[in-house]
Order: structure tokens, then C-alpha cells, then sequence
């Protein structure tokens, strides 16, 4: 009996194992020193290099359609030529529907997860260290129709690296500014009931958090972030998802100082925390530069939570908050971070917020999707096009993505004039209050 008890588990393991698929999202993509020029340096057909340090890449239908309902960022770092502990971060673009291009300082963009990398010499094994994230939550925005109406989703990779370092201090990298190799896989499994009602509000991307910069705090001295956001109705089983890092530079720095975090919503205490790991010896391995933190010899647990908030080689935890049913109106999130010393004013707290929630009196029944129609395409002169709800506007692009004009409507119907435009394919890009969705001319 025992032996058929064992085969059972072993089977129902094996179902679960079968039941996962890994999606290749970026594969050894190469950044190079963040503080240089763009490289113009080939990638990939599907990704787009936007900065040294940044890619990004749009999800597919066909990527989109794998997606289950649990969602496991796979990342792997490995050495190029920087030596240094640096921040990385996988984030997600919302990105209008059908945009063939978007500026990250222009776009909502939500933080995914946030890691570290380790003291790491190329010519030393081993020279690639693995970090991982759990985001079953992101399914729910990645799979909500209403969102997919509105958004194409772009998922970016970002590794800020200097090679400075390590042109004179690892071998082999004299002249050279490559800094790291980074690999993206979503592992994911294959049960696509996911609920459709989901409500997201980014609210805080990566924006530093001091108490000497103007914009960084709410006033110059104090170690507070202040986040206003109002909310058109209730939303249900609502969430922060919040990330933290202290970072500081110099002798004494914030990155080497434990203090604590203090949280409110609505001036009510929401958490209180302290970054830091138990201890950091689990990642020693990865740090084969000595140039770095850990010192010849393993150190205690004691000593590890003496200083440093965070490890090299190691992920920043995201911190989920549970609210419970957040009503309409008006509201304050606060962070602060009262005992933060920031040495010559130097040292800064990035921090990243979003909201998600379950919107069950804006659900997707509620909303009618925006589609319109136009005629006649081709065309030499004008065009008319009809919308199923009232446009608000109609910007004509180019095959770059470029505006080339702006019409104002406040009606179903309009008509636009292109005759004075060279003849090739172009876009027509409509708003309305439900939603925005772009469309392919010819002009001829």
C-alpha cells in the first residue's frame, strides 16, 4: 500500500511539473555603462534597447495567452566588466494600445521586482548569480480584458552599471564598457482562470526618497514621502505592493545603516519595517571580487545585522500590504524615514508603489470598448471616421510613431483632412472616454 501511496505523489508531482511552462522573455541581453553614450549595438528583432542600462520588449498575444494565473520572474545576472554591487529592476509599461514606441518618462510603469548584484570578477566562478520573484498578482493585469483594451503591456529590464573599476582591476576588461549579461523567463503554469476585474494604479516609480533634495521629500530636513491619490469608486481586497532600498555611497552611507520604515495610510499605521537580511553569508558565494563587503572570513548573523541593508546577490523584498476594501474619495499614503543620515548629501531611498485591487463597481461589464471606423482607406484626401463612443480626439502618426496632427472631436463622427501628406502607411490613433485604439492608412 505504502508503495502505490508513493507512485500517487510521485504522479501528481509530475502533473504539477508538466503543468508549468517557461516563456523566454530576454536572453543574455548585454548592458553597457550607464553614464556613456547609447551603443548602437545590434539585439535582438523584438527588443529595443531605450538606454544603456534599459530594454524593453512588448508581450505578445501569443506570450500573453501562455500567461496562467501564477507568474515567476527567473532572472539570472552574470559578469561582464563591472565588479561593483549595482540595482537592477524588472518593470512593466502600460503602454496606450497600439503605441509603436513610448518614453519611460512619459509612461505609467509599475516595478515588478528589484534585486542586487554581487562584488563579481568575470574570470571567477562562478560568474552568474540566479534571483527570483513571485508575482501570482501580475497575472491579474496582465490577463484583465478591460486593461488589454487600453494598454499593450512592455516588460523592461533594467541594470545600471559603471566599468570603471573593473578596466583596471579584472583582467581582460582594459578599454571596455560592458558591465553585465542579463536573462528574463517567465515560468508560469497553465490554468488561465483569471479574475477580470482587476483595478491597478501605479503611484511611485523608483522616485528617490531623502531629506535633502527638493521633490525628493515633503520638506527639506525630513525624511517623508507624501503620495495623494483619489479613487473614483470602492476598490475591494485593495493592496500596496511597495519596494524599498536604501542606498548611500561614501563611508557611513544609508546603504550601511538599518533603520526603520513607518507606513500610513490615512494617518493609521499601515506597517513598520526594517530592511536587512538575517544574514548574507548564503550569497558569499556569488561575490568572488574582494574588493567587496564580506571580508575573508564568514561573518555571524549579529554581525551582518549590524550594517548593510541588503545583500549582494540577493533580491529586495517586495512588501505587500493588505488594506481590505478601500472606498472611494480621497487618500494619503506616507513613508518616512526619520533616523536616515545621508553623509555630505549623498544616498538616496528609491522607492516604488503601486495599488491593485478587485473593482467590482467598474468592472469590465461596465466599460464600452472603444472601436472605430474609417473610410475610404486608401485615401488621397480626407477621411471620416465613425467611433462607438464619443471621441475626444485623433492624432495621426507616422510609421515611427511620430504625431504628425492633433484633431479635437467631442462627437461620434469626424472627418480629417491628409491630403497634404506624402503618400505611404500611417496611423490613426483615437481617444475617447473609453479607451484609446489605433488603426493602419494608406495614404495614396
Amino acid at each position: 500500500m505504502k508503495k502505490y501511496y508513493f507512485l500517487l505523489l510521485f504522479l501528481l508531482e509530475l502533473s504539477l511539473v508538466k503543468a508549468q511552462t517557461t516563456i523566454s522573455i530576454y536572453d543574455s541581453v548585454l548592458f553597457y555603462d550607464g553614464y556613456a553614450a547609447l551603443v548602437n549595438h545590434p539585439t535582438e528583432p523584438d527588443v529595443v534597447r531605450l538606454r544603456n542600462d534599459l530594454f524593453t520588449k512588448k508581450l505578445t498575444p501569443e506570450v500573453l495567452s501562455q500567461i496562467g494565473n501564477t507568474l515567476t520572474l527567473d532572472i539570472s545576472i552574470s559578469a561582464a566588466c563591472d565588479n561593483y554591487d549595482r540595482i537592477g529592476n524588472i518593470n512593466l509599461a502600460l503602454v496606450p494600445k497600439g503605441s509603436l514606441f513610448y518614453s519611460p518618462a512619459s509612461t505609467s510603469r509599475i516595478e515588478l521586482g528589484r534585486f542586487i548584484t554581487p562584488f563579481m570578477n568575470k574570470n571567477v566562478a562562478p560568474n552568474l548569480v540566479p534571483y527570483t520573484f513571485t508575482v501570482d498578482n501580475v497575472t491579474k493585469i496582465l490577463k484583465d480584458e478591460y486593461l488589454n483594451t487600453l494598454y499593450d503591456f512592455w516588460i523592461e529590464f533594467e541594470l545600471f552599471g559603471v566599468p570603471y573599476a573593473a578596466n583596471t582591476q579584472i583582467a581582460g576588461c582594459s578599454g571596455r564598457n560592458d558591465v553585465f549579461y542579463g536573462t528574463l523567463n517567465f515560468v508560469t503554469n497553465t490554468d488561465t482562470s483569471v479574475p477580470d476585474d482587476t483595478f491597478i494604479l501605479p503611484l511611485n516609480f523608483k522616485k528617490d526618497l531623502n531629506n535633502y533634495a527638493a521633490g525628493a521629500t515633503d520638506e527639506i530636513g525630513t525624511t517623508v514621502r507624501t503620495i495623494n491619490f483619489n479613487l473614483d469608486s470602492q476598490i475591494n481586497n485593495a493592496k500596496f505592493y511597495l519596494i524599498t532600498s536604501n542606498h548611500g555611497a561614501n563611508s557611513g552611507g544609508e546603504e550601511y545603516n538599518r533603520r526603520w520604515h513607518y507606513v500610513s495610510l490615512d494617518a493609521n499605521p499601515i506597517l513598520t519595517y526594517r530592511p536587512g537580511e538575517l544574514t548574507c553569508e548564503p550569497y558569499r558565494i556569488y561575490n568572488t571580487q574582494a574588493n567587496g563587503i564580506y571580508g575573508p572570513t564568514p561573518r555571524t548573523p549579529s554581525q551582518w545585522q549590524s550594517f548593510s541593508n541588503w545583500c549582494p546577490g540577493a533580491v529586495i523584498p517586495i512588501r505587500e500590504i493588505s488594506l481590505g476594501n478601500l472606498s472611494a474619495g480621497a487618500h494619503s499614503f506616507v513613508i518616512s524615514v526619520p533616523d536616515a543620515v545621508f553623509v555630505g548629501a549623498q544616498g538616496y531611498i528609491p522607492v516604488s508603489l503601486y495599488l491593485q485591487g478587485e473593482n467590482t463597481v467598474l468592472g469590465v461589464e461596465n466599460f464600452t470598448r472603444l472601436d472605430f471606423e474609417y473610410y475610404p482607406n486608401p485615401t488621397n484626401d480626407f477621411i471620416t471616421v465613425t467611433a462607438n463612443s464619443a471621441m475626444k480626439s485623433i492624432q495621426l502618426c507616422d510609421m515611427q510613431g511620430r504625431v504628425l496632427m492633433t484633431q479635437v472631436s467631442e462627437s461620434l463622427q469626424t472627418t480629417i483632412d491628409v491630403s497634404n501628406y506624402s503618400n505611404g502607411i500611417y496611423f490613426l490613433k483615437v481617444q475617447s472616454a473609453s479607451g484609446e485604439k489605433t488603426k493602419k492608412i494608406v495614404k495614396e
